[in-house]
Formats: C-alpha cells, sequence, structure tokens
C-alpha cells in the first residue's frame, strides 16, 4: 500500500531528468487514472515541470524526494521497533499467565 506522498516520490523518482508520462506510469506502477491525479499535483506544487523532453524533477521536487527519502527510512525501522516491542510485550502477558492455563506440561519423574 502507498499513501499519496509514496506515490508523489515514485512520480519524481520516475521522472529524474525528464522523461515522458508514460514511462513515469510504468515506473511508478500507476493507472492512468492515479497518474492524471498525481502529475497534476506535482506539477501544481512546482515539484515537476513540462518542457520540450517531457516532465523533470524541479529543485523543489529534489528536494522534496530527498526529504521522503530520509523520513521513510526512519519511518520503516521504527515501523520495524514497534513492532518487536509488541512481540515483546505479548511474551510478557503470557508469563504473567497461571500455569494451570499453559498447554506445556513437563513430565516428572516418568520411569519405563
Amino acid at each position: 500500500y502507498r499513501d499519496g506522498l509514496g506515490i508523489i516520490a515514485d512520480i519524481l523518482h520516475a521522472a529524474g531528468s525528464g522523461t515522458k508520462k508514460t514511462r513515469i506510469m510504468g515506473v511508478a506502477n500507476l493507472s492512468y487514472r492515479l497518474l492524471e491525479k498525481y502529475l497534476g499535483r506535482t506539477v501544481q506544487t512546482g515539484f515537476l515541470r513540462l518542457n520540450d523532453e517531457g516532465y523533470e524533477v524541479t529543485e523543489k521536487g529534489q528536494d522534496f524526494l530527498e526529504k521522503y527519502n530520509d523520513f521513510s527510512s526512519r519511518y520503516s525501522k521504527l515501523e520495524s521497533e514497534l513492532q518487536s516491542a509488541m512481540f515483546e510485550r505479548e511474551v510478557l502477558k503470557r508469563m504473567c499467565q497461571p500455569l494451570e492455563n499453559c498447554k506445556l506440561r513437563a513430565v516428572v519423574g516418568r520411569k519405563r
């Protein structure tokens, strides 16, 4: 799943220093409808400009892309840490359960 910021970042990454709509659509893996919607937004915000070769990323767009990549990296690390902490919490909760609720049974003094 990608949110709007992720789609914009993918469009900027795909556009690079100048490319056509169809290449952006393919590289960013977007339907034509989504491409039109977000391409318009990126031009309106000044992230992309249209020239003779197609669309190219502006300085403002490059700045956004760098900040987005930094954010995305930090967010992924935090998400991973949160999942790890939630797992540890579940382990602690299970440790607090009374022994009779445990499905593990110890075999004590079993003779052959």
